[in-house]
C-alpha cells in the first residue's frame, strides 16, 4: 500500500489547474514529508533497506519527484524486491534551503540508517550535502542539479572520499550550453534567426552558461546583442523586455530555474514583441502552467529544455507507458503536476530503478559496508530509462560519476530534448530530430 499524496507541505498557491504567481520556487514548505511503505509492503523499517528521498516539496518539482520514487518503490518490492528484500522510502523536504537539506540528510543518515540517497533540485542545495553523505559513505544519486562543479569539484578533485557521488540526470550545463547552442543553430536554419538576447539566473547552474554561450553561439554563426544575469530575488520585467526589445534580438535564449517567467510571457504575447523565448523555464515544464486559471496560454510559442521531453516523445519505450502510468495515479490529485512529473520526477524514478539492478548484482543491499563494490557495478551501468540512455562517466574522464552525454551520428547530443508549448495543455517536442514531434513554431504576430 502507498499513499499516493500524503504531502503536507502548502504548493506554493499550485493546483491542478493554477500557477502561484510568486516565485515558482521561493515558497517554503511545512515540513519533512513520510512515505512509509515498509508497514503494508513487508519492510522492516532501519533493520531493512531504506532509502532516502531528498526534495523541495513546497514545488511541483518536489512533488512529482516524491510521487515517481513512491511508483518506483511499489513497482519494484511488487516484483521481488531489491536483492529479494522490500524497501522503505523516506522523503524529506529541502525546502530549497541549504542548512534545511543539511539538518533532514542528517536525520535520514544518522537516525534512519539509509542505504542511499536520491534527489535535491537546486545547485547550491545540493552541494551542502555532499560532504556529509561522503563521510557516512552513502550512495547519493543527483536527480535534479545540473551544476558541473557538483561533480568536478567533488568526485572529480577527491574521487576516493566523493566516490559515493552520481548524477542520474540532467547531462550538466557544460553539456546542456552545448546542446542548447545546436538548437539556436536549428532556430536560424528554421527561421533565419541570428540575433540574441541572453538571460539567466544568477545562481550556480547557469554559470557555465554565462562563460560558453557566447562563443558557442559565435562559433555557429550567432551575435550575442544583449546580455544580463538577474537577480533571483524578483525582477522587473518591464524595462528588461524593452531592452531586449530595443536590442533587435530575433529571439531571447533565457535560463531560469528559480524564477518564474510567466510575467515576461504574458507582456510577450500582450506586446506582440517581435522575437522568440527559448531556451530553460523550469516553471513552464509545469505541464499546468499554460492551462486556464494559470497562465491562460502565455507561454504558448515558448520553449524549454527538459529531461524526458514531458513525456509527449518516445524517448524510449518506457517513457510514455511511464507518464500514462502517473497520470492514471495522479489525475485525481489535489496538487500538481497530476499529468507529467516534471524534469526530476523522471531522473528520480530511473535513479531507484538504476539503484535495484546494482543491488541485485552485488547481491547485498548493505551499499554503505560495500561502497567499493557498489561503485565498479555503477560504472557498468547501461540502463534504459524513462528519461533516456543512463550510463556514467569513469573516474579517470572529466565528469567521474556523472550521467554521459548521448550523441547522434552527427555527433550533436540528443539526451536533452527541447519542448514548445503550442497550446494551452499542448506540447511538442522540436529538438532534437531524432525525438521531434513537430517542427518550431514561430510566433504567429512575426509572419
Amino acid at each position: 500500500m502507498v499513499n499516493e499524496d500524503n504531502d503536507t507541505s502548502d504548493s506554493g498557491g499550485i493546483g491542478n489547474d493554477s500557477v502561484g504567481r510568486r516565485t515558482f520556487l521561493g515558497a517554503a514548505g511545512a515540513g519533512a514529508v513520510t512515505t512509509a511503505l515498509a508497514g503494508c509492503l513487508g519492510g522492516s523499517g532501519t533493520d531493512g533497506l531504506t532509502i532516502g528521498h531528498l526534495a523541495p516539496m513546497s514545488n511541483p518539482l518536489g512533488i512529482g519527484s516524491k510521487r515517481t520514487a513512491d511508483m518506483a518503490v511499489e513497482e519494484l518490492n511488487s516484483d521481488g524486491g531489491f536483492n529479494g528484500e522490500d524497501a522503505e522510502l523516506i522523503t524529506k523536504d529541502t525546502r530549497t534551503d541549504p542548512s534545511e537539506a543539511q539538518s533532514v540528510t542528517e536525520e535520514l543518515i544518522q537516525q534512519e540508517n539509509v542505504d542511499a540517497l536520491v534527489g535535491t533540485f537546486n545547485s547550491e542545495t545540493t552541494q551542502s550535502i555532499l560532504d556529509l553523505t561522503a563521510e557516512f559513505d552513502v550512495p547519493f544519486m543527483i536527480t535534479g542539479s545540473a551544476d558541473p562543479g557538483l561533480i568536478t569539484d567533488y568526485t572529480g578533485s577527491d574521487y576516493e572520499k566523493y566516490k559515493n557521488i552520481f548524477r542520474i540526470g540532467p547531462i550538466n550545463s557544460d553539456f546542456q550550453a552545448e546542446s542548447i547552442a545546436d538548437y539556436c543553430a536549428y532556430l536560424n536554419d528554421r527561421h533565419g534567426w541570428d540575433r540574441v538576447a541572453f538571460l539567466r539566473d544568477q545562481a550556480a547552474w547557469t554559470e557555465p552558461f554565462g562563460n560558453q554561450i557566447p562563443d558557442l553561439l559565435s562559433e555557429r554563426g550567432l551575435e550575442i546583442v544583449y546580455e544580463d544575469a538577474l537577480s533571483i530575488e524578483g525582477v522587473d520585467f518591464g524595462p528588461v523586455m524593452s531592452d531586449i526589445d530595443d536590442s533587435n534580438a530575433d529571439f531571447l535564449l533565457r535560463f531560469f530555474a528559480h524564477i518564474d517567467g510567466g510575467d515576461m510571457l504574458t507582456r510577450w504575447h500582450e506586446g506582440e514583441y517581435e522575437f522568440g523565448i527559448e531556451g530553460v523555464h523550469v516553471p513552464g515544464m509545469l505541464p499546468s502552467y499554460n492551462g486556464p486559471g494559470a497562465y491562460d496560454g502565455a507561454a504558448t510559442y515558448e520553449t524549454t529544455a527538459q529531461s524526458g521531453a514531458a513525456g509527449v516523445a518516445p524517448i524510449t519505450e518506457r517513457t510514455q507507458p511511464f507518464v500514462e502510468d502517473y497520470a492514471s495515479r495522479y489525475q485525481d490529485a489535489e496538487k500538481a503536476p497530476i499529468r507529467a512529473p516534471m524534469y526530476m520526477g523522471f531522473n528520480t524514478y530511473d535513479g531507484i530503478h538504476i539503484f535495484k539492478e546494482v543491488v541485485d548484482s552485488l547481491e547485498t543491499t548493505s551499499t554503505r559496508d560495500n561502497l567499493d563494490d557498489f561503485v565498479s557495478e555503477m560504472l557498468d551501468i547501461d540502463f534504459t530509462g524513462v528519461a533516456g540512455q543512463v550510463s556514467f562517466f569513469g573516474k579517470d574522464s572529466d565528469y567521474p560519476h556523472d550521467v554521459e552525454d548521448e550523441r547522434g551520428e552527427d555527433g550533436k547530443i540528443t539526451n536533452y530534448p527541447m519542448t514548445q508549448w503550442v497550446g494551452t495543455e499542448e506540447i511538442e517536442c522540436v529538438y532534437p530530430e531524432k525525438q521531434r514531434t513537430a517542427e518550431h513554431q514561430m510566433p504567429p504576430w512575426m509572419n
